[in-house]
């Protein structure tokens, strides 16, 4: 759900909001046609060239396309997010400022998936009451003994080491477009941790709107683009 602020809602307490945007298919186009002295040939011609792009490893044209993010997720979501090293990050400090009381909640619980050591699947045996509250205890233990540490003069940058990853975290991320459908390609696939493709999910519709050509021809590639900028 977008809010009247631009936000988009993800998982509990997270969002998505884009700051900026510059360039688009236009500029990946004359980005293209530059090489040889071209310009805009129409619009039927454009967005073929656009998908010849994709389709033969043509990228370079795509980083002349700019999108700014302002991401609101739990912090072992962005430790996996900044795996992608092709943009900046510049995220909230804990030394700096006091955490905040937002920590991310499952509504429910996945089992291990025996098959792939790294992911996990639907289980019917869970019993999601009993473990929600245990991990919210947890959750509640550790955020009071943070705040107890900081009551008895310990340094912020040593008390936030009693908090679990489940923390929400801030960040700004300005990335280009070849990067950012590298990111869409990983972070969209089924194999993608659940609370990190909701997120994928939500900036695949701005890219789309932002970008229908590019989005159009990386859909019908079904995603699979050797873009090389992780």
């Amino acid at each position: 759900m977008q809010t009247a602020t631009g936000k988009i809602d993800v998982l509990d307490k997270g969002f998505v909001r884009l700051i900026d945007f510059m360039g688009g298919d236009d500029r990946a186009v004359q980005s293209a046609r530059v090489s040889f002295g071209a310009v805009s040939k129409g619009e039927e011609q454009d967005k073929r060239l656009i998908k010849y792009l994709m389709q033969h490893a043509h990228h370079t044209p795509f980083e002349h396309c700019y999108f700014q993010f302002h991401i609101c997720c739990p912090i072992f979501v962005a430790r996996q997010w900044m795996r992608h090293r092709w943009g900046s990050y510049n995220e909230v400090s804990a030394r700096y400022t006091e955490v905040k009381d937002e920590f991310y909640i499952p509504s429910s619980f996945r089992g291990q998936d025996t098959k792939n050591k790294q992911g996990s699947v639907a289980d019917s045996s869970l019993n999601h009451e009993e473990l929600r509250r245990i991990y919210e205890e947890s959750v509640e233990a550790s955020y009071a003994a943070y705040r107890k540490l900081l009551e008895a003069g310990v340094a912020r940058e040593m008390a936030r080491g009693v908090l679990p990853v489940c923390q929400y975290t801030q960040f700004y991320w300005s990335v280009n477009a070849r990067s950012l459908f590298n990111f869409l390609c990983l972070r969209t696939d089924k194999h993608a941790q659940q609370e990190i493709r909701v997120y994928a999910d939500e900036i695949a519709k701005i890219v789309a709107e932002k970008m229908p050509w590019s989005w159009e021809a990386f859909e019908a590639l079904q995603r699979q683009l050797p873009l090389g900028a992780e």
